[in-house]
């Protein structure tokens, strides 16, 4: 600067940004008050005005309902804001977006609270009026209801909270009735007793949803059956008869005879507890036995030298070596003609005080279910503590044995082993497994045990064992062909469900095979449950008619419409007051001579079911009464997912659902598990209070949901950063919008290539964020936002424009600037208002913060096919490409001390002649934000800067000639020729 110019302050006459919208966010202090706000203008009720009024597609994501009992868990929060994210994207694109939240209200867990309250006050639970006890349940279930909802609303969810839908109202719990009531008339519904999955600690059934696989500790026993008899069967005269001829066929039937005596066939289990149950020995004709003998063995070994085995020759050094077995011998095959021949003695056949309990044969049978991978290549067989075992036992009449009480223990009068327990009723291990091998260790049954880790089931609430036992219960038959009235041609519920699942969409479409295989596979459909807090099978049996007889069970319509009415005014207590049945039966048939089943309906009927009274009954459901997105987690496949599959099915014949988007669950930073007695849990409401709703929310948006989420301090502390970085592209947008009208408003047409590029760029990622949404993809919509606003943007546009916006007086420039700006502020905040919804109401507000207004009455503004220019957009690569050589050349110079600011540099860029020519035709040193460059298609000096991903740029540094502008710092050679001292010409003319 010349020495006789004096120095003037402009900064009074700068365009500096302007804004209220505070660097520092508060989230955890302000996002209750626009909680408040949205509830006082009705934004929910205003947006089903809107789409009324336009009528709009309306599009149903069916909220799977957690479970009332609790404070909410980090895996809500995920799940909740997914779901949230989902419903608002699709709403601003132009649909009518519905959200009916809901919650499961019956079942085991709310029951078991009431009756831990009543063992604190020493009171009975049997002698409470079962009413009286069905309304503390209810009461206790509407308390965490209004808890959770507050909760879940805090996170910024959307939808009809002052109406959800909860299956303990009596409108749905009349249509779970009336859902049941299909499979009652059409046939599907059976009562059996069969092995199912029994919780001793609950007292109940449980179905497959609701059983979880755990690694315990279990004993692993070999057991020994003496060998009782030989049986001439067609099958072993057929094969003597081949092999020895009608000459030689009495000797070999005398030889076999002696070679089988004394021999003992060897099973293994892990469920020692299930050995007095026993009825029969399992063997696979397709493995390969021998007879074994024993040639060495220790003193006190429990299998002696001489013993005669029978082994699948697999797996017989593997016995061998587990009952300390040091040499043995195979004698010869033991094939399945002969295994077949062979009965068993119980190993507890005459055992001293045992009261003939175990004195019957035991038979050898076929089974496609043993295999030779592990034990001894024999089943023992107990119909009545397994799937196969009820099988095999059905198939060849096998006696059931009901040994097993509802707790667990054996029946009392069972002898040895009566009152003792398998699981106690905290869980842990009782004391049958251990009588048992004592008693089969005494007798000499026990050949050996071992202490092994294996995978088993447990109640996915209790957490504890379950085990195998036969009860009656009721069923769904899902491979009865069923017809009535659903067009299903004659198939079954299986069948029609796999052929629905290939009419579904499903995110990530791993989900389809996993619910396939599971619905493939599964069994008949438990639907009882022995509890008291739920809605009861409506039905009733013939009293003295077996199960299977035709007349077993009533089926008349006008029963079961008493029944529906009576639940809609009342509820299903109804169906437990005194006096129901006759109620229900009286003048329709003769209440005596049947009996009211008062089991409960197992509680993913009636999550299955909440289609049925939400999506088909309520007035914002859907004309077809099914959704259009079920969104939950990966473990839904066997519950949610697929409990409304059979029960939709079953009564409709076909899927609830178009849609399937299911997530993964929640880790701790270490990809561990989370577990409140590790200590790793995290809250969100301790999450929301440190970092407010909307970090919670940008964690859910930068995660990829389909897989297993992490989340910890250390990664919430980076979402707070990127969601900082954000908040200041979105303030300096503000800030420069400051007094924006439409007079100031410039068209496309007459913008200059740099406007018209961003405008290119904003159609482009208007299709990236439409079909992000459309498909669920908000980890990939965030992230292309997110790299727009803070690479385009920040560090490129916004860079370079920074100097117009400033300091060019009303210029064509800065008009064609401004209006970018206030393009780019309409859709950056609908585009992520999904995500950051108290963030882009914030935003919002700032610029029209009338009453009623808020950025979630909002569309995504429709954006022109023309702002799309590929030509131009290939152009600004060149010149980004090239600038990039540039500003790495003075960040050099800048690390060195040589410049402060870009602005002190005239440097010289080395380009071939397609870059000179584009080059020409821009501005380039207010692309570089230099106050000169010169561009040159000359040969680059060796000692040019280069970058090597860009060989064909170089540049060579130089200083600014002339003298810098107290006003926008360019050094430029006209600075202090103008009327206004310090100023270069375009300052001068900007001050007047």
């Amino acid at each position: 600067m010349c020495a006789d110019t004096p120095e003037v302050n402009y900064k009074d006459t700068l365009n500096l940004p302007k804004t209220d919208f505070p660097m520092r966010a508060g989230l955890p202090n302000r996002e209750p008050g626009w909680l408040e706000r949205w509830a006082q203008i009705g934004v929910y009720e205003k947006l089903r005005e809107k789409a009324k009024a336009e009528t709009r597609q309306p599009f149903t994501l069916h909220d799977g309902p957690p479970y009332a009992n609790g404070h909410l868990h980090i895996g809500h929060a995920l799940n909740k804001t997914i779901k949230d994210m989902i419903v608002r994207s699709h709403q601003m694109m132009g649909y009518d977006a519905r959200y009916i939240p809901g919650w499961d209200c019956h079942g085991l867990p709310i029951e078991w609270k009431i009756e831990e309250k009543y063992r604190q006050k020493g009171r009975d639970k049997d002698a409470v009026d079962l009413v009286e006890f069905r309304q503390e349940c209810r009461a206790f279930a509407e308390g965490w209801v209004d808890i959770q909802r507050e909760e879940f609303k805090r996170l910024g969810i959307t939808g009809t909270w002052d109406k959800p839908y909860l299956t303990m109202d009596f409108h749905a719990e009349r249509v779970i009735a009336e859902e049941f009531q299909k499979f009652l008339m059409n046939g599907t519904l059976y009562q059996g007793s069969k092995p199912v999955m029994w919780s001793p600690v609950e007292k109940t059934a449980l179905a497959e949803a609701e059983v979880e696989y755990h690694d315990r500790q279990a004993d692993a026993i070999w057991v020994k059956f003496r060998v009782s008899g030989i049986s001439g069967t067609d099958e072993l005269t057929d094969e003597l008869l081949e092999l020895h001829g009608e000459d030689d066929y009495a000797a070999a039937v005398q030889t076999l005879a002696g070679d089988f005596q004394s021999t003992n066939v060897v099973i293994w289990t892990t469920t020692p507890w299930t050995i007095p149950q026993n009825r029969a020995i399992c063997y696979n004709p397709g493995i390969a036995y021998g007879l074994y003998e024993v040639t060495e063995a220790p003193a006190d070994n429990w299998t002696k030298v001489g013993a005669k085995l029978i082994l699948a020759d697999k797996l017989a050094g593997e016995v061998m070596e587990a009952a300390r077995v040091e040499g043995f011998t195979r004698l010869r095959d033991a094939t399945p003609a002969i295994l077949g021949s062979l009965t068993c003695a119980h190993p507890l056949e005459g055992v001293h005080e045992g009261g003939g309990e175990w004195n019957y044969e035991v038979p050898m049978l076929e089974g496609a279910h043993v295999t030779d991978d592990a034990g001894t290549g024999f089943v023992h067989t107990a119909p009545s503590h397994g799937d196969d075992d009820y099988a095999v036992g059905v198939k060849n009449g096998l006696e059931m044995t009901y040994n097993v009480m509802d707790d667990s223990s054996y029946r009392a009068d069972l002898p040895l082993f009566g009152g003792e327990q398998i699981i106690k009723s905290n869980g842990k291990p009782g004391g049958a497994n251990k009588a048992v091998m004592g008693v089969l260790s005494k007798v000499g049954a026990l050949m050996a045990s071992k202490r092994i880790t294996l995978s088993d089931a447990h109640s996915w609430r209790s957490k504890a064992p379950v085990i195998r036992l036969n009860r009656p219960q009721w069923f769904a038959s899902i491979d009865k062909e069923v017809g009535d009235g659903l067009d299903m041609h004659g198939t079954t519920i299986r069948q029609r469900a796999l052929t629905e699942i290939d009419n579904v969409k499903w995110t990530p479409q791993s989900g389809r095979n996993r619910l396939y295989s599971m619905m493939e596979a599964r069994p008949d459909w438990v639907l009882s449950r022995q509890r008291a807090w739920g809605v009861p099978l409506t039905c009733f049996t013939k009293k003295g008619a077996a199960f299977t007889d035709d007349d077993y069970l009533l089926r008349n319509a006008d029963v079961n419409a008493r029944v529906l009415e009576a639940f809609e005014a009342e509820g299903a207590d109804a169906w437990y007051k005194d006096g129901a049945k006759e109620r229900f039966l009286g003048g329709i048939v003769d209440p005596d001579d049947y009996d009211q089943v008062m089991d409960i309906l197992d509680v993913w009927f009636d999550s299955g079911s909440t289609h049925a009274f939400t999506l088909r009954d309520r007035e914002d459901g859907t004309e077809d009464g099914i959704a259009d997105v079920y969104m939950e987690g990966t473990d839904q496949h066997r519950g949610w997912f697929h409990s409304s599959l059979l029960q939709s099915v079953g009564t409709t014949g076909r899927a609830p659902y178009r849609n399937v988007v299911t997530h993964g669950f929640t880790l701790d930073e270490k990809g561990m598990k989370m577990s409140k007695s590790i200590g790793n849990t995290i809250v969100p409401e301790k999450v929301v209070k440190q970092y407010g709703a909307d970090i919670l929310r940008l964690w859910v948006a930068q995660s990829d949901f389909t897989v297993d989420q992490r989340i910890g301090d250390e990664i919430l502390k980076g979402v707070a950063d990127s969601y900082r970085r954000l908040r200041n592209t979105l303030r300096f947008m503000l800030g420069s919008l400051n007094d924006f009208t439409e007079a100031d408003r410039v068209e496309p047409a007459d913008m200059p290539e740099l406007e018209r590029w961003v405008l290119h760029r904003l159609a482009e990622l208007d299709q990236v964020v439409r079909e992000g949404y459309a498909k669920y993809d908000f980890q990939g919509v965030f992230q292309a936002v997110f790299t727009f606003a803070t690479v385009d943007l920040s560090a490129f546009y916004f860079d370079i424009r920074k100097d117009a916006l400033y300091c060019d007086g009303d210029t064509e420039r800065r008009r064609a600037a401004r209006t970018v700006l206030d393009i780019l502020y309409h859709r950056l905040t609908t585009w992520l208002a999904p995500i950051l919804v108290f963030t882009c109401e914030e935003i919002w507000l700032e610029r029209f913060p009338e009453d009623g207004s808020s950025v979630h009455l909002q569309d995504i503004p429709e954006t022109p096919a023309e702002w799309r220019d590929d030509a131009l957009a290939a152009k600004w690569a060149t010149v980004r490409k090239v600038r990039r050589v540039v500003t790495g050349a003075l960040e050099v110079e800048r690390t060195n001390k040589v410049i402060g600011s870009s602005l002190e540099a005239g440097p010289t860029v080395f380009v071939d002649a397609d870059a000179a020519k584009v080059l020409e035709t821009v501005s380039f040193d207010d692309m570089c934000i230099t106050s000169a460059i010169s561009v040159t298609t000359d040969a680059a000096p060796a000692d040019a800067f280069k970058l090597d991903e860009v060989a064909d740029v170089a540049v060579v540094f130089a200083k600014a000639d002339g003298e810098k502008c107290q006003r926008c710092w360019k050094i430029l050679p006209d600075v202090g020729s103008h009327k206004n001292p310090g100023t270069c010409a375009r300052c001068n003319e900007a001050v007047g």
